[in-house]
């Protein structure tokens, strides 16, 4: 253990013995869920960071911007305008699919398997 670590530990186990940790909010309570759970273990530090620093890894964004995307479609009722947020929303579903390597499936875009359906159907 190198000094700073060891002169924290001592620092902690000294703070520990008055009792300034016995009032702690959460005490005896889980811990809460670790929201990098999913992220692998060696990404884990980057991914930290860049939350700290207020950036958001690519897949969270896409995310977002898809609940938005299937909110504004479901609002829509010009049909053009909505043909075209469908579009983006299938393409941005799509990139989002490949970027967590996720087999693709037409559960992830209910508006195209409609047409699919009606087209095979007749």
């Amino acid at each position: 253990m190198d000094i700073f670590a060891s002169i924290a530990e001592r620092r902690i186990q000294e703070a520990m013995a008055r009792g300034e940790f016995d009032n702690l909010p959460g005490k005896g309570q889980p811990l809460p869920p670790d929201d990098l759970a999913g992220v692998p273990e060696e990404l884990r530090i980057a991914y930290k960071l860049l939350k700290n620093a207020g950036c958001l890894p690519p897949e969270v964004v896409l995310a977002r911007e898809i609940a938005t995307l299937r909110n504004l479609v479901d609002s829509l009722e010009d049909d053009e305008t909505r043909r075209q947020k469908l579009r983006e929303l299938n393409f941005k579903l799509l990139r989002f699919n490949i970027m967590r390597k996720r087999p693709f499936s037409l559960d992830d875009f209910p508006d195209y398997r409609e047409r699919l359906e009606e087209r095979i159907a007749g």
